[in-house]
């Protein structure tokens, strides 16, 4: 797949996960949840539309040994002139990332990506609206993540967390150079993070993250009345 040399902006879409809750199955066999048929469509294949229609490169992150079945899911339902370049993850979803900016490295040093979406491929009702916002506040800030309200919240023990808390989602949209700059760091640490925005976070200096208002619209499919669910929000 090519790769466009004057891109600005790049959208990492994540699809290396299992997706074992879902506990969908084919003749048996696992099937990665982002496969799953969303009204005819597989939800993988609606996460990366929304991609294509706002960045000028589209990395799409899948797991090793279905590059293939991914791509005979996703191909026909993307448009005619679709570019999505796919790289092999890793075994968590922090390494998953890391793949994809070693991938886009070269441009974001040379300067040719200036902002980078990282996007859960199990979450494919994200609006471009949502995308123009979340880059928006990147380019401004450095950093922003989508929130929704959450109305309690409890730690383990069932003990009440006290204050306003939100629930983040993706895409998360950063400054490609701090972005890269602190997974390079996160490397050499021996860090993981949970999302992109721990690892920014944590190892890029003077990165501010700002949240932008999202809804629960923007679901990620996680269990089987999920895609149902999804499927009610479509229509």
């Amino acid at each position: 797949m090519q790769q466009q040399a004057d891109a600005r902006v790049a959208v990492v879409v994540l699809g290396a996960g299992s997706g074992t809750r879902v506990g969908a199955t084919v003749d048996g066999v696992p099937l990665n949840k982002v496969l799953l048929p969303l009204a005819d469509v597989p939800v993988l294949a609606r996460s990366l539309r929304t991609a294509c229609a706002v960045a000028d490169r589209v990395v799409l992150v899948v797991r090793e040994g279905e590059a293939g079945a991914v791509a005979a899911a996703v191909e026909p339902h993307l448009p005619e002139d679709a570019e999505v370049e796919v790289v092999v993850g890793g075994a968590s979803r922090h390494a998953s990332e890391r793949a994809a900016l070693a991938h886009l490295a070269p441009d974001v040093d040379a300067g040719r990506i200036a902002l980078v979406a990282v996007h859960d491929g199990a979450r494919p009702l994200a609006s471009e609206a949502l995308y123009a916002a979340v880059l928006a506040a990147a380019q401004e800030h450095g950093g922003a993540v989508p929130v929704t309200p959450v109305d309690a919240v409890v730690d383990r023990d069932l003990t009440p967390v006290v204050g306003p808390v939100a629930g983040m989602q993706t895409p998360q949209a950063f400054a490609a150079a701090p972005l890269l700059a602190a997974y390079r760091a996160a490397d050499a640490a021996g860090f993981e993070g949970t999302d992109t925005a721990t690892c920014v976070d944590r190892f890029a200096d003077g990165v501010r993250i700002v949240a932008v208002p999202s809804t629960p619209l923007n679901l990620k499919v996680t269990y089987p009345e999920d895609v149902a669910l999804a499927e009610r929000l479509l229509d």
